[in-house]
């Protein structure tokens, strides 16, 4: 799949799918999370910023036309400049903005898988100059305006390069597109993910959580512990509901008509995954299995 073109067109509907993005309209808003971290939202993937002495930690940066009002959001909080990015995965809305970025001077990171995937030739090939230049196979440490930033290489479950960031000493992580909160999650098969990849992964990042820890998504608004519980449950739920199905022989088509997350739709289905596209990442899930 095209995901930058896919993407645009989960983010937008109608006439703006067409047209494309505003980017003129689109508003950075910053959330401080305390201990001088901060999440900003703006159209893509979810940053996290964590600001200090030694200068600016930040994690993923979205699209490249919204770079400029991004270094703007961070320049409200911090005069420092941005020493790392580090990449959750390779996807455009998240990594956009790497060129541009690294450009004023920040060293971008990420698993490697994720630097193969960004670097391949294709319509979201990321310029050479906005690549990783520093990977890591299994897990990497930064001590930083004096906090231990740990990421962690999970096994494949958004994509096959994802990484978890866990803010050990103030109880704050970045779950990347792992965790999609309060909507159906898009589960990048064609780029490695697994659908019981994502459930193990939630389940990880609940145990490394506590009732307080505040825990950036990849998409939707600042979640729990229970947030990430309830997103496992959900989609434990609903492979089980579409395993039933496939057991009896329904293909997709009678799948998606037999309206199995009805109870789920009015909620989780009224974000980029609408419900028969749910329906038939769970039969593909099923059969894959």
């Amino acid at each position: 799949m095209k995901f930058r073109i896919a993407l645009i067109a989960l983010l937008l509907s109608g006439a703006a799918a067409a047209q494309g993005p505003d980017w003129d309209a689109v508003e950075i808003k910053t959330t401080g999370l305390g201990h001088g971290v901060y999440m900003l939202e703006g159209l893509g993937g979810n940053i996290g910023l964590s600001v200090g002495e030694d200068g600016v930690f930040m994690i993923d940066d979205q699209f490249a036309s919204l770079t400029p009002k991004i270094l703007a959001a961070v320049a409200e909080v911090t005069d420092k400049p941005i020493d790392f990015v580090i990449n959750t995965h390779w996807h455009y809305d998240h990594v956009g903005g790497n060129e541009q970025i690294a450009a004023v001077g920040a060293t971008v990171v990420s698993h490697d898988n994720a630097r193969v995937r960004m670097a391949a030739e294709g319509p979201n090939q990321v310029p050479e100059g906005g690549l990783p230049v520093i990977t890591y196979s299994e897990s990497t440490t930064f001590h930083f305006n004096g906090q231990t930033i740990y990421a962690f290489h999970p096994v494949p479950s958004h994509t096959d390069g994802d990484s978890v960031i866990l803010f050990r000493d103030i109880d704050i992580i970045h779950a990347g597109d792992i965790f999609w909160n309060g909507f159906y999650p898009f589960i990048d098969t064609d780029s490695g993910g697994s659908v019981a990849g994502v459930v193990t992964t939630l389940r990880q990042v609940a145990a490394e959580a506590g009732p307080d820890t505040r825990i950036i998504p990849g998409h939707g608004p600042l979640g729990t512990k229970a947030d990430v519980e309830r997103s496992a449950d959900m989609i434990e739920d609903s492979l089980k509901r579409v395993a039933a199905l496939v057991a009896e022989g329904k293909n997709v088509d009678e799948i998606k008509a037999a309206d199995l997350f009805d109870d789920y739709n009015p909620t989780w289905g009224v974000g980029f995954i609408k419900p028969d596209q749910w329906a038939e990442t769970m039969y593909k899930a099923v059969i894959a299995e």
